[in-house]
């Protein structure tokens, strides 16, 4: 079957051409588009038909937020995405829409082992649920249903569950965040977002001000998190380097809730943009520290293998095998 398949994020579009035969996926060359340039998905992809001449009856679009009866209001755009109207809009016979982290889900069983960096190793060969936890713009999360035979994967919305505090310095953390949003979830810590957010608590909680010349890169406009997380890495800003550690410490830790769950003795996949260009930070012991810290569930979290999805287009070839699988 051939399928166009798209990944619909508040940054970016991507859009391609996969083929599918029975659960096998290849997908062929994608194209990126700055979603908040049009004004809607339909734009989108008029352009990409127009510059690429592709032919197809149908489609799948990963898209973030929740999807209910093929409706989607977008998280991070003002769009609202309906399966129908696309569908009599662009001609096609199929349309359908998935929760983006969802679609990532349905693509980790069909990755390689270089689509993957390991992070523990957990019990070998362990069969099971799964689960797929991916810090970004926003924080993802999604399930992996062991059947016995293959997996099913389920949208959730894990990230906005409430933020929980383990020790007095995220008690304090708890309670400067509420006093800036009322309401406190694992996504206000555990995204890029949550990096910007550590970081003002840590200036505020230590009555510091950032560098001069940090603050001047942050004034030019850039990504915050992004300019924050290189200066840890270049470890030239011990308040960076803070705001790292207890980042990744609380990553653990919601990935290791998760993982509980989940009962993921198949694995937890870390998805997103954050663990990717982090990688060297993940691996240092903070992440793993925070993810152990379970308690009596201590030796239970040490048989879950942990990796990170390194392929950027999981959710395309997660989308295109979830719609093969109908």
């Amino acid at each position: 079957m051939r399928l166009l398949v798209g990944d619909i994020g508040g940054t970016k579009t991507a859009l391609g051409l996969a083929e599918t035969d029975g659960g096998a996926v290849r997908l062929g060359e994608t194209r990126l588009y700055p979603s908040a340039s049009f004004g809607s998905l339909d734009q989108i992809i008029q352009r990409y038909l127009l510059e690429t001449g592709a032919k197809c009856r149908f489609a799948v679009f990963a898209v973030a937020g929740p999807v209910h009866d093929q409706r989607c209001e977008t998280t991070n755009l003002p769009w609202v995405l309906d399966a129908e109207a696309l569908e009599q809009s662009l001609g096609l016979t199929c349309v359908e829409l998935i929760n983006d982290l969802e679609a990532v889900a349905w693509g980790v069983p069909i990755l390689s082992s270089d689509d993957l960096a390991e992070l523990h190793p957990g019990d070998p060969g362990n069969q099971g649920n799964a689960c797929v936890v991916a810090a970004g713009t926003g924080l993802g999360q999604a399930g992996l249903f062991w059947d016995g035979l293959r997996h099913h994967a389920f949208a959730t919305e894990g990230g906005h569950s409430d933020f929980a505090p383990a020790d007095d310095l995220e008690f304090a953390l708890l309670s400067y965040l509420k006093s800036r949003f009322g309401r406190v979830s694992w996504e206000r810590v555990v995204s890029g977002p949550g990096i910007v957010n550590l970081f003002d608590f840590l200036r505020f909680h230590h009555g510091v001000q950032a560098p001069d010349w940090l603050q001047a890169a942050i004034d030019t406009g850039g990504d915050t998190a992004a300019i924050i997380a290189q200066a840890a890495a270049d470890d030239c800003c011990p308040l960076c380097r803070e705001t790292l550690n207890l980042f990744m410490r609380l990553y653990g830790r919601e990935a290791g809730n998760a993982a509980l769950k989940h009962m993921a003795l198949g694995g937890v996949y870390l998805g997103g943009g954050i663990a990717l260009k982090n990688l060297e930070c993940l691996r240092r012991g903070g992440f793993l520290e925070g993810f152990f810290d379970k308690g009596r569930m201590g030796s239970l979290m040490r048989r879950m293998p942990v990796r990170v999805i390194l392929q950027p287009n999981t959710p395309l070839l997660g989308a295109a095998r979830f719609m093969a699988l109908q």
